[in-house]
Order: structure tokens, then C-alpha cells, then sequence
């Protein structure tokens, strides 16, 4: 049996992804010119991964969003070199990117503990500098969330995205009979009988349009970016977003989120990704199953039938196609060992690659000794 517990996020109006800060480091000390004293270096500013933190918990506590290192200590009598002013530390939650103002990357925080220095404290003043001390480097950074899971599903609104979790977890998202889209991003733990737990960020929905930034476009393709695999998940008849938006099929539906992808970073569409044909239970669906599955194998005959904006330059290759219900049940349970099967494949080929590399410094170590 596979429980799934879930983290919810709170609605996507209160959630903090971006926040833009002012850091400042401290400014030296002065020196002692008549001993040649040297007055202490300001703190360094650094922006420190920590557990249970969130952007949001951030913008709250400091108002002005202003961080500034302490100022390095006077040379004197007693203590010809001043001491170092304090550091300063930002504590920020796990999957920050770290950039200036203009897009330049500072650095990212992956995991418990990753630091990145973001501002500089200025020198203190000795013979060098007649004695004056600096003032630190002061800017603006942008801390930029991108959540990590080892899952992420891809769909358009209502392509049953949330209500495919539903069924997997005793969790309640806004789900309605019209094309909505997901307000607040999610994460789900999958929980195996043996205990390995397994995470899918349930994400706002994608639309046409979205690496244009409409929509949500960029909120929803940044996380992707931060998934392992991707799980897309389609109508198995197809759907219509409006009345004014024409009908896509699911063939079709799989392109466009293909394109989307690629037109944000072509990068995306490398990943490794598992395709769930949603809503098994409607008339006709094994028929339009099959219709999808050829569609698949060769893509390029059914270009036609897409217009040329439409059409990706590259394919996602799925490694499974899961036919599912979310009503009835079906394939649920098949799915979990599908999700399953596809992250273990990657574990054991990255653990592979990893003692395949240590043998080969190993056989260059030993063959320079010879």
C-alpha cells in the first residue's frame, strides 16, 4: 500500500517566490597610522540554505529587506589589528537561485547548508590606504524559488492533474468541470512500503501562451526546471479550454506542452517523462488511447495536422504511457510502480556513472605512479 501525505502551500496570492533585497557589507575599520595599526576587514553578507524557512517567512520578519554586515573593529593600542565586523546571514529556504538585479547568477542553494556570498565587507584602513578604510560592496539580489521535486506534472487546466492526486492523497484542491487552473503550487509525498518516499509538485496549470510569461507561464515553468522527471498528464479524448479556443487532442494537447517546454528552455524537453492518459471511463476513450499511442511511435506523420507554431523540434520520449481513471481508480496503483520504476532506473544509472568515474581517476592515479 502507498500512502501520500501532502505539504500544501498556502493560496498562490500569499505564496513568495521572488524577493528582492538590499545587502550591504560592513565597513571597515580605521587604522592607527602612528603604529601602523590595520583596522578590521566589514562582515561579509551570505545567503545560507536552512530547513523550514520560506520566502514569505522572510519578507515578514525583515520589513525593509535590508541586510548589512557588521563594521570592522579601530585599530588601537591594545589590538593593532581590528577585528573582522560580523557576518551577516540571510536564511533562506532550499531551491534558491541567487541573482543581481540584471539575471547575473550569484550562486544556488540545493541543500541544507549551501552558502553564497552576495556582498563583500570593505577593508580596514592601513598603510595601503593611508590608513582609510573601505565601505563594503552594497546591491540589490533577487532570491528566486524553484522548487525541487523528483516529480513535476505537466497539463493543461483541466486535464485532471489535481484531481490524479486526489485520488492518490486524502488532500482536497479546487477542482471544477470547467478548465480551471491549480492556484497554489503543492508538493505530494509518495510513501513506499519500504519507506522510500518519493515527491511530486503539483504545480499551476499550463496554458498556451505560457513562455510568453501569460498566464502563469513563468511561475509554472521556472519549478519545472527543478523537477527530476516530468509527468505529463493529458485528457485521453482531448478538451477545449473556451468556447473561442479550438479543440485540441490528446495527440495534439502533448505537442503543444512539448512546445511550451522548449520554447522556455529546450533543455526541458531532455528530461525523462512519463505521459498518464487521464479519464479511461469516458465512451471511446480505449480508441482514442490507441489512436494516441500510434500518434506517438511516429509523430512526424500527424504533423499535418498541427499549425507549423505548434510542432516542437524535438519529441518527448515517454518511458511509460499510463492509461488511468481518476473516477473509477483504474491504473492508479500502476501508475505509483511506473513512478517508481522510472526514478529507481535514474538512481541506478547515476550511482553507476558515479563509480564508473572513481575507477577512472583511480586507473589514471595508478598509472602515473607506474
Amino acid at each position: 500500500m502507498v500512502h501520500i501525505s501532502r505539504i500544501s502551500f498556502r493560496k498562490y496570492g500569499n505564496f513568495v517566490d521572488n524577493l528582492r533585497l538590499f545587502v550591504r557589507g560592513g565597513s571597515g575599520g580605521m587604522g592607527l597610522p602612528r603604529l601602523g595599526g590595520q583596522g578590521g576587514n566589514g562582515g561579509d553578507v551570505w545567503v545560507v540554505a536552512t530547513k523550514n524557512m520560506n520566502l514569505k517567512k522572510i519578507k515578514d520578519k525583515y520589513p525593509h529587506k535590508r541586510f548589512i554586515g557588521g563594521t570592522g573593529s579601530n585599530s588601537s593600542v591594545r589590538a593593532l589589528k581590528g577585528e573582522k565586523g560580523e557576518d551577516k546571514q540571510v536564511f533562506a529556504p532550499v531551491g534558491i537561485t541567487v541573482t543581481t538585479d540584471d539575471g547575473r547568477i550569484l550562486g544556488e542553494l540545493n541543500v541544507e547548508g549551501d552558502r553564497v556570498m552576495v556582498a563583500k565587507g570593505g577593508s580596514g584602513g592601513s598603510f595601503y590606504s593611508d590608513f582609510q578604510p573601505r565601505t563594503g560592496q552594497a546591491k540589490h539580489i533577487r532570491l528566486d524559488l524553484k522548487l525541487i521535486a523528483d516529480l513535476g506534472l505537466v497539463g493543461f487546466p483541466n486535464a485532471g492533474k489535481s484531481s490524479l492526486l486526489t485520488a492518490l492523497s486524502n488532500a482536497t484542491p479546487q477542482i471544477a468541470s470547467y478548465a480551471f487552473t491549480t492556484m497554489r503550487p503543492e508538493i505530494g509525498k509518495l510513501m513506499y512500503p519500504d519507506y522510500k518516499q518519493i515527491s511530486v509538485a503539483d504545480l499551476p496549470g499550463l496554458i498556451e501562451g505560457a513562455h510568453l510569461n501569460k498566464g502563469m507561464g513563468h511561475k509554472f515553468l521556472k519549478h519545472v526546471e527543478r523537477t527530476k522527471q516530468l509527468l505529463f498528464v493529458v485528457d485521453v479524448c482531448g478538451f477545449q479550454l473556451a468556447s473561442k479556443t479550438p479543440f485540441r487532442s490528446a495527440f495534439e494537447a502533448v505537442q503543444l506542452l512539448t512546445k511550451e517546454l522548449e520554447l522556455y528552455k529546450e533543455e526541458l524537453v531532455t528530461k525523462p517523462a512519463l505521459l498518464v492518459a487521464n479519464k479511461m471511463d469516458l465512451p471511446d476513450a480505449e480508441d482514442k488511447l490507441a489512436e494516441l499511442k500510434e500518434q506517438l511511435q511516429n509523430p512526424q506523420e500527424f504533423f499535418d495536422l498541427l499549425p507549423d507554431d505548434m510542432i516542437p523540434k524535438n519529441q518527448m520520449t515517454f518511458r511509460h504511457i499510463v492509461p488511468v481513471s481518476v473516477i473509477t481508480g483504474f491504473g492508479i496503483d500502476h501508475l505509483k510502480s511506473c513512478i517508481r520504476r522510472s526514478l529507481d532506473e535514474d538512481t541506478i544509472m547515476e550511482s553507476s556513472a558515479v563509480h564508473q568515474e572513481k575507477l577512472q581517476a583511480l586507473s589514471y592515479h595508478m598509472h602515473k605512479r607506474l
